[in-house]
């Protein structure tokens, strides 16, 4: 990983290299601090987590930007650490954030490895995939209003970034598999499907603040929470919706119930988790 002041004292040296651990546990907050909970694996792939300790010592939050988008930073003893979503679409190389602090200015730098994602083919109505204009606008429509939801940054930091799934059951679809509908390859899956049957209670992993709900051309009955810091997480196919926008719920919430509503072959939960805007895999994050 390498580092490039670009700013504060001349004489900084452009480049650093930093040795650290590829995964981390339980993270201590110092003495009076905040922001002590578990991080989630390290997996430095497309759709996975990186995981950067800075130089910052202050108590005032650095500012990470990752793309464009804030990305979540939290304590990790007397220092800070910036928790980085990798977006599905990186390709293998040199990712940079931006880390904006009362040191000034730095660009880092990181490793993103390869990873090769299975592929799934399925059978869904016709409609589904070759849209009429009228479902087409809908979407498009739908994207603006997700987009608004996983835009969320508030500065409450998450309670944890461990957690049991929130419904029990059996993955039917793996995250980044290649989803072919009716011979038309579409964009990699996005979350974790848990298959589970029609009714069954979906449960908030971790406390938060419902952004948005609502039924939508794909997704069907989704629920949107905002976690904290960037961290946004998604319910799809609910055959029921529990909550209201601007709810607060605590972990073991019960938030909906497991449906086929949308773009769905049988009753199961997708659950997607977005970190700074990126899909990352749920699974790095269950306990």
């Amino acid at each position: 990983m390498r580092r490039k002041a670009l700013g504060g004292n001349e004489g900084r040296k452009a480049c650093a290299l930093l040795a650290f651990a590829s995964i981390l546990s339980l993270m201590t907050a110092p003495a009076g601090g905040t922001d002590a909970f578990a991080l989630p694996r390290e997996s430095a792939v497309p759709g996975g987590v990186k995981i950067v300790r800075l130089d910052s010592t202050g108590a005032a939050l650095p500012y990470v930007d990752a793309e464009g988008h804030r990305a979540m930073v939290v304590r990790m003893g007397e220092n800070w650490a910036a928790v980085i979503g990798i977006a599905l679409s990186a390709k293998q190389g040199m990712e940079q954030v931006i880390v904006r602090d009362a040191n000034g200015r730095q660009e880092i730098e990181f490793p993103v490895g390869d990873k090769r994602y299975a592929s799934q083919s399925l059978k869904v109505a016709p409609r589904q995939v070759d849209l009429s204009p009228a479902d087409l606008a809908r979407v498009n429509r739908e994207r603006v209003r997700i987009d608004h939801a996983l835009s969320q940054w508030t500065q409450m930091a998450p309670e944890s970034l461990r957690f049991a799934a929130p419904v029990p059951g059996p993955r039917s679809s793996s995250f980044g598999m290649r989803r072919v509908f009716n011979g038309e390859s579409r964009n990699p899956h996005t979350g974790m499907d848990i298959a589970a049957a029609a009714g069954t209670p979906v449960l908030a992993p971790i406390g938060g603040t419902v952004v948005d709900t609502g039924n939508y051309f794909f997704n069907g009955n989704t629920v949107f929470i905002d976690h904290g810091r960037g961290l946004i997480s998604m319910y799809c196919h609910l055959s029921a919706i529990d909550v209201t926008p601007g709810q607060e719920v605590a972990a073991g919430t019960r938030i909906g119930a497991v449906g086929m509503t949308g773009r769905a072959t049988g009753p199961h939960l997708h659950w997607g988790l977005s970190l700074n805007r990126a899909w990352v895999d749920p699974e790095l994050f269950l306990l």
